[in-house]
Protein backbone atom coordinates (compact mmCIF):
# COMPACT_ATOMS: atom_id res chain seq x y z
CA UNK A 1 0.00 0.00 0.00
CA UNK A 2 2.74 2.10 -0.94
CA UNK A 3 3.52 4.82 1.95
CA UNK A 4 -0.11 4.54 3.53
CA UNK A 5 -0.71 3.39 7.10
CA UNK A 6 -4.01 3.27 9.17
CA UNK A 7 -3.18 1.27 11.62
CA UNK A 8 -0.07 0.82 14.07
CA UNK A 9 1.07 -0.84 17.65
CA UNK A 10 3.49 1.43 19.69
CA UNK A 11 4.90 1.23 23.40
CA UNK A 12 5.08 4.51 25.04
CA UNK A 13 6.96 5.32 28.15
CA UNK A 14 6.93 8.25 30.87
CA UNK A 15 10.32 9.01 32.37
CA UNK A 16 11.46 8.42 36.03
CA UNK A 17 12.57 10.86 38.06
CA UNK A 18 15.60 11.09 39.56
CA UNK A 19 16.59 10.18 42.83
CA UNK A 20 17.65 12.56 46.12
CA UNK A 21 21.24 13.06 46.85
CA UNK A 22 22.59 12.33 50.26
CA UNK A 23 25.68 15.09 50.78
CA UNK A 24 26.82 17.28 53.49
CA UNK A 25 28.84 20.29 53.53
CA UNK A 26 32.71 19.98 53.63
CA UNK A 27 33.72 23.76 53.82
CA UNK A 28 36.47 25.44 56.13
CA UNK A 29 35.46 27.08 58.91
CA UNK A 30 32.41 25.00 58.90
CA UNK A 31 32.76 21.71 60.65
CA UNK A 32 29.06 20.73 61.11
CA UNK A 33 27.76 22.08 57.62
CA UNK A 34 24.50 19.86 57.88
CA UNK A 35 22.92 18.04 54.62
CA UNK A 36 23.45 19.35 51.34
CA UNK A 37 21.64 17.09 48.82
CA UNK A 38 19.81 17.78 46.45
CA UNK A 39 16.14 16.39 44.86
CA UNK A 40 15.82 14.49 41.91
CA UNK A 41 14.47 16.04 38.51
CA UNK A 42 10.90 14.87 37.77
CA UNK A 43 10.93 12.24 34.60
CA UNK A 44 9.44 13.50 31.17
CA UNK A 45 5.53 12.83 30.25
CA UNK A 46 4.51 11.56 27.41
CA UNK A 47 2.54 13.59 25.45
CA UNK A 48 0.46 13.19 22.23
CA UNK A 49 -0.51 16.15 19.69
CA UNK A 50 -2.81 16.61 16.38
CA UNK A 51 -0.59 17.57 13.72
CA UNK A 52 -2.97 18.79 10.86
CA UNK A 53 0.24 18.06 7.58
CA UNK A 54 0.10 14.61 8.42
CA UNK A 55 -2.33 12.20 6.90
CA UNK A 56 -1.19 8.61 7.86
CA UNK A 57 0.73 7.01 10.48
CA UNK A 58 3.35 6.07 8.18
CA UNK A 59 6.16 7.55 9.98
CA UNK A 60 4.96 5.16 13.18
CA UNK A 61 5.68 2.47 11.01
CA UNK A 62 9.65 1.54 11.31
CA UNK A 63 9.51 3.42 14.79
CA UNK A 64 7.62 1.62 17.17
CA UNK A 65 8.70 2.50 21.34
CA UNK A 66 8.73 6.26 22.27
CA UNK A 67 10.01 6.88 25.64
CA UNK A 68 10.63 10.16 27.91
CA UNK A 69 13.44 11.16 29.43
CA UNK A 70 14.07 10.50 33.25
CA UNK A 71 15.39 13.02 35.48
CA UNK A 72 18.87 13.79 36.86
CA UNK A 73 19.58 12.91 40.27
CA UNK A 74 19.89 15.52 42.41
CA UNK A 75 23.94 16.43 43.67
CA UNK A 76 25.41 18.16 46.36
CA UNK A 77 25.04 21.96 47.87
CA UNK A 78 21.55 21.71 47.25
CA UNK A 79 21.25 21.27 43.28
CA UNK A 80 18.59 19.92 42.23
CA UNK A 81 18.82 17.21 39.10
CA UNK A 82 17.17 18.41 35.95
CA UNK A 83 13.77 17.62 35.07
CA UNK A 84 13.14 15.25 31.98
CA UNK A 85 12.34 15.89 28.65
CA UNK A 86 8.77 15.19 27.35
CA UNK A 87 8.48 12.72 24.49
CA UNK A 88 5.96 14.59 21.68
CA UNK A 89 4.56 12.08 19.44
CA UNK A 90 2.55 13.34 16.46
CA UNK A 91 -1.05 12.13 15.25
CA UNK A 92 -2.81 13.14 12.08
CA UNK A 93 -6.50 14.29 12.55
CA UNK A 94 -8.93 11.56 13.00
CA UNK A 95 -6.42 9.24 15.21
CA UNK A 96 -7.49 7.27 17.88
CA UNK A 97 -5.26 5.21 20.46
CA UNK A 98 -6.75 2.41 22.26
CA UNK A 99 -4.93 0.04 25.11
CA UNK A 100 -3.85 -2.94 23.21
CA UNK A 101 -4.86 -5.97 25.57
CA UNK A 102 -8.41 -4.70 25.99
CA UNK A 103 -9.18 -2.19 23.30
CA UNK A 104 -10.34 0.57 25.77
CA UNK A 105 -11.12 3.94 23.33
CA UNK A 106 -8.18 6.19 25.57
CA UNK A 107 -8.22 9.45 23.35
CA UNK A 108 -10.21 10.38 20.07
CA UNK A 109 -8.59 13.14 18.28
CA UNK A 110 -11.32 13.97 16.32
CA UNK A 111 -12.48 17.99 16.08
CA UNK A 112 -10.19 20.71 17.27
CA UNK A 113 -8.24 18.05 19.76
CA UNK A 114 -5.15 19.61 20.75
CA UNK A 115 -2.29 18.32 22.87
CA UNK A 116 -2.68 15.17 25.04
CA UNK A 117 -0.76 14.58 28.30
CA UNK A 118 -1.19 10.57 28.46
CA UNK A 119 1.33 9.69 30.94
CA UNK A 120 2.91 11.78 33.61
CA UNK A 121 6.67 11.08 34.67
CA UNK A 122 7.48 9.80 37.78
CA UNK A 123 8.53 12.73 40.89
CA UNK A 124 11.90 12.90 41.91
CA UNK A 125 13.53 11.48 45.26
CA UNK A 126 13.79 14.05 48.12
CA UNK A 127 17.15 14.75 49.07
CA UNK A 128 19.02 14.35 52.38
CA UNK A 129 18.25 18.13 52.81
CA UNK A 130 14.34 17.52 53.67
CA UNK A 131 15.06 15.13 56.48
CA UNK A 132 17.19 17.13 58.54
CA UNK A 133 15.43 18.13 62.42
CA UNK A 134 16.60 18.45 66.13
CA UNK A 135 17.02 15.24 66.83
CA UNK A 136 18.99 14.60 63.49
CA UNK A 137 21.18 16.84 62.34
CA UNK A 138 23.12 14.61 59.68
CA UNK A 139 20.39 12.78 57.90
CA UNK A 140 21.76 10.01 55.93
CA UNK A 141 18.49 9.56 54.19
CA UNK A 142 17.33 10.14 50.83
CA UNK A 143 14.32 9.06 48.33
CA UNK A 144 14.69 7.78 44.93
CA UNK A 145 12.74 8.87 42.32
CA UNK A 146 9.23 7.37 41.32
CA UNK A 147 9.48 4.71 38.40
CA UNK A 148 8.09 5.96 34.86
CA UNK A 149 4.97 4.03 33.40
CA UNK A 150 5.03 1.74 30.64
CA UNK A 151 1.86 1.14 28.21
CA UNK A 152 1.02 -0.71 25.33
CA UNK A 153 -1.02 1.15 22.77
CA UNK A 154 -2.79 0.29 19.14
CA UNK A 155 -3.15 3.45 16.97
CA UNK A 156 -5.93 3.67 14.56
CA UNK A 157 -6.57 6.40 11.77
CA UNK A 158 -10.14 7.48 10.75
CA UNK A 159 -10.10 9.99 8.59
CA UNK A 160 -11.68 13.15 8.74
CA UNK A 161 -14.15 14.11 5.38
CA UNK A 162 -16.60 15.97 4.48
CA UNK A 163 -18.28 13.86 1.62
CA UNK A 164 -17.21 10.25 1.15
CA UNK A 165 -17.63 8.82 -2.36
CA UNK A 166 -18.67 5.09 -2.30
CA UNK A 167 -19.15 2.49 -5.56
CA UNK A 168 -18.59 -0.08 -7.45
CA UNK A 169 -14.76 0.06 -9.12
CA UNK A 170 -14.66 1.84 -11.96
CA UNK A 171 -18.10 3.89 -10.88
CA UNK A 172 -15.86 6.84 -11.76
CA UNK A 173 -15.18 8.87 -7.97
CA UNK A 174 -11.51 8.87 -8.57
CA UNK A 175 -12.74 10.95 -11.62
CA UNK A 176 -14.90 13.15 -10.08
CA UNK A 177 -12.51 13.65 -7.37
CA UNK A 178 -9.45 14.35 -9.87
CA UNK A 179 -12.39 16.69 -11.48
CA UNK A 180 -13.25 18.38 -8.24
CA UNK A 181 -10.02 18.81 -6.59
CA UNK A 182 -6.32 19.26 -6.71
CA UNK A 183 -5.81 15.75 -5.72
CA UNK A 184 -4.37 13.53 -9.04
CA UNK A 185 -5.24 9.62 -8.00
CA UNK A 186 -4.43 7.11 -10.49
CA UNK A 187 -7.39 6.54 -13.08
CA UNK A 188 -7.17 4.15 -15.59
CA UNK A 189 -9.91 1.87 -17.21
CA UNK A 190 -9.59 -1.32 -15.34
CA UNK A 191 -10.53 -2.24 -11.55
CA UNK A 192 -9.21 -1.12 -8.48
CA UNK A 193 -7.15 1.67 -9.52
CA UNK A 194 -7.61 2.85 -6.54
CA UNK A 195 -5.37 0.64 -3.85
CA UNK A 196 -5.26 3.53 -1.18
CA UNK A 197 -7.72 6.34 0.15
CA UNK A 198 -7.32 9.52 -1.52
CA UNK A 199 -8.63 13.01 -0.13
CA UNK A 200 -9.08 16.37 -1.89
CA UNK A 201 -10.42 19.62 -0.71
CA UNK A 202 -13.35 21.48 -2.94
CA UNK A 203 -13.73 24.79 -2.71
CA UNK A 204 -17.82 26.01 -2.91
CA UNK A 205 -18.15 29.81 -2.05
CA UNK A 206 -16.63 30.87 1.13
CA UNK A 207 -16.30 27.02 2.25
CA UNK A 208 -13.71 24.24 1.67
CA UNK A 209 -15.17 20.43 1.57
CA UNK A 210 -13.20 17.33 2.13
CA UNK A 211 -13.71 14.99 -0.05
CA UNK A 212 -12.64 11.48 0.68
CA UNK A 213 -12.64 8.77 -2.02
CA UNK A 214 -12.02 4.77 -0.75
CA UNK A 215 -11.05 2.00 -2.83
CA UNK A 216 -14.34 0.52 -4.84
CA UNK A 217 -16.55 -1.90 -2.61
CA UNK A 218 -17.80 -5.54 -4.31
CA UNK A 219 -20.05 -7.97 -3.40
CA UNK A 220 -19.50 -9.49 -0.31
CA UNK A 221 -17.17 -6.45 0.75
CA UNK A 222 -18.22 -6.43 4.22
CA UNK A 223 -17.44 -10.34 4.98
CA UNK A 224 -13.95 -9.31 3.80
CA UNK A 225 -13.85 -9.43 -0.38
CA UNK A 226 -11.59 -6.96 -2.17
CA UNK A 227 -10.00 -3.93 -0.99
CA UNK A 228 -13.12 -1.72 0.44
CA UNK A 229 -13.46 -3.19 3.65
CA UNK A 230 -10.18 -2.76 4.57
CA UNK A 231 -11.30 1.52 4.62
CA UNK A 232 -14.92 1.40 5.17
CA UNK A 233 -14.03 3.06 8.51
CA UNK A 234 -12.59 6.06 7.03
CA UNK A 235 -15.76 7.32 5.46
CA UNK A 236 -17.84 6.67 8.98
CA UNK A 237 -17.08 9.73 10.11
CA UNK A 238 -18.08 11.70 7.01
CA UNK A 239 -20.90 14.11 6.97
CA UNK A 240 -22.40 12.57 4.40
CA UNK A 241 -22.32 10.06 1.56
CA UNK A 242 -22.41 10.28 -2.51
CA UNK A 243 -23.32 6.88 -4.03
CA UNK A 244 -21.59 6.52 -7.61
CA UNK A 245 -23.25 4.48 -10.04
CA UNK A 246 -22.00 3.79 -13.11
CA UNK A 247 -24.82 3.76 -15.79
CA UNK A 248 -23.16 2.14 -18.42
CA UNK A 249 -22.90 -0.93 -16.26
CA UNK A 250 -26.29 -3.37 -16.96
CA UNK A 251 -26.39 -3.58 -13.71
CA UNK A 252 -27.12 -0.28 -12.69
CA UNK A 253 -30.44 -0.54 -11.10
CA UNK A 254 -29.41 -2.98 -8.56
CA UNK A 255 -26.27 -0.93 -7.70
CA UNK A 256 -27.22 0.94 -4.98
CA UNK A 257 -28.95 -1.55 -3.10
CA UNK A 258 -25.88 -4.28 -2.69
CA UNK A 259 -23.94 -0.83 -1.86
CA UNK A 260 -26.04 -0.06 0.89
CA UNK A 261 -26.46 -3.52 2.49
CA UNK A 262 -22.54 -3.63 2.87
CA UNK A 263 -22.49 -0.61 4.37
CA UNK A 264 -25.17 -1.58 6.82
CA UNK A 265 -23.68 -5.02 7.57
CA UNK A 266 -20.20 -3.17 7.90
CA UNK A 267 -21.73 -0.39 10.06
CA UNK A 268 -25.85 0.43 10.79
CA UNK A 269 -24.30 4.20 11.11
CA UNK A 270 -23.62 4.34 7.90
CA UNK A 271 -26.89 4.04 5.89
CA UNK A 272 -28.13 6.61 8.38
CA UNK A 273 -25.91 9.39 7.15
CA UNK A 274 -27.29 11.77 4.66
CA UNK A 275 -26.59 10.68 0.99
CA UNK A 276 -27.03 11.35 -2.40
CA UNK A 277 -26.89 9.43 -5.66
CA UNK A 278 -24.98 10.06 -8.47
CA UNK A 279 -25.40 8.62 -11.95
CA UNK A 280 -22.18 8.85 -13.91
CA UNK A 281 -21.15 8.43 -17.46
CA UNK A 282 -24.16 10.11 -19.14
CA UNK A 283 -22.37 11.17 -21.55
CA UNK A 284 -22.07 7.26 -23.34
CA UNK A 285 -24.56 6.49 -25.46
CA UNK A 286 -25.64 3.13 -23.65
CA UNK A 287 -26.01 5.48 -20.40
CA UNK A 288 -29.10 7.53 -22.28
CA UNK A 289 -32.59 7.21 -20.27
CA UNK A 290 -31.04 4.99 -17.86
CA UNK A 291 -30.53 8.13 -15.08
CA UNK A 292 -34.57 8.28 -15.44
CA UNK A 293 -35.15 4.57 -14.63
CA UNK A 294 -32.58 5.27 -11.86
CA UNK A 295 -34.74 8.28 -10.40
CA UNK A 296 -37.67 6.42 -10.86
CA UNK A 297 -36.98 3.49 -8.48
CA UNK A 298 -35.77 5.27 -5.91
CA UNK A 299 -38.08 8.68 -5.62
CA UNK A 300 -37.10 9.36 -2.36
CA UNK A 301 -33.73 9.52 -3.28
CA UNK A 302 -31.84 12.68 -4.51
CA UNK A 303 -30.41 12.09 -7.73
CA UNK A 304 -28.05 13.64 -9.65
CA UNK A 305 -26.50 12.85 -13.29
CA UNK A 306 -22.32 13.46 -13.82
CA UNK A 307 -20.09 13.37 -16.92
CA UNK A 308 -17.07 14.07 -15.48
CA UNK A 309 -15.73 13.92 -19.02
CA UNK A 310 -18.18 16.54 -20.72
CA UNK A 311 -18.62 18.36 -17.30
CA UNK A 312 -22.27 17.48 -17.33
CA UNK A 313 -23.54 18.24 -13.85
CA UNK A 314 -20.35 18.96 -12.34
CA UNK A 315 -21.54 22.63 -11.17
CA UNK A 316 -24.75 21.31 -9.46
CA UNK A 317 -22.94 18.75 -8.15
CA UNK A 318 -21.06 20.82 -6.11
CA UNK A 319 -23.95 23.00 -4.81
CA UNK A 320 -25.53 19.26 -3.62
CA UNK A 321 -22.13 18.70 -1.46
CA UNK A 322 -22.13 21.98 0.19
CA UNK A 323 -26.06 21.58 1.10
CA UNK A 324 -25.62 18.06 1.94
CA UNK A 325 -22.35 19.22 4.31
CA UNK A 326 -24.56 22.18 5.89
CA UNK A 327 -27.50 19.88 6.92
CA UNK A 328 -25.11 17.60 8.25
CA UNK A 329 -23.13 20.39 10.35
CA UNK A 330 -26.27 21.89 12.08
CA UNK A 331 -27.60 18.40 13.10
CA UNK A 332 -24.24 17.79 14.69
CA UNK A 333 -24.69 20.72 16.51
CA UNK A 334 -27.37 19.59 18.76
CA UNK A 335 -25.61 16.79 20.59
CA UNK A 336 -22.87 17.78 23.15
CA UNK A 337 -18.73 17.21 22.69
CA UNK A 338 -19.26 15.33 26.01
CA UNK A 339 -21.05 12.14 24.63
CA UNK A 340 -18.66 11.94 22.17
CA UNK A 341 -15.27 11.16 23.75
CA UNK A 342 -14.72 8.90 25.95
CA UNK A 343 -11.50 9.74 28.25
CA UNK A 344 -8.97 8.06 29.84
CA UNK A 345 -8.53 7.79 33.58
CA UNK A 346 -4.52 8.37 34.42
CA UNK A 347 -5.13 8.04 38.31
CA UNK A 348 -7.12 4.64 38.66
CA UNK A 349 -6.01 3.19 35.25
CA UNK A 350 -3.72 -0.29 35.74
CA UNK A 351 -1.14 0.35 33.79
CA UNK A 352 2.29 -1.13 34.14
CA UNK A 353 5.62 0.29 36.20
CA UNK A 354 8.15 0.29 34.12
CA UNK A 355 11.20 -1.31 35.67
Amino acid sequence: MEKFADEAHIEVSSGSGGNGCVAFRREKFVPKGGPSGGDGGRGGDVVFTVRRNLRTLAHLRYRHSFKAENGRDGENWGRYGRNGEDVIIPLPPGSLIREAETGKLIRDFSGNAGDFLFLKGGNGGWGNIHFKSSVNQAPRKALPGQPGKTVQLNVELQIMADIGLVGFPNAGKSSLLDRFTNARPKIAPYPFTTKIPNLGVLSVSDRDIIIADIPGLIEGASQGAGLGIRFLKHISRTAALAFLIDLSDNNYLDAFDVLLRELEAFSPALPAKKRLLIGTKTDLDESAGRLAELAAKYPCEQVRGISTFSGEGIKELAGDFARLTGIAEQEAADFSADDELDTFDLDTADLEDSE
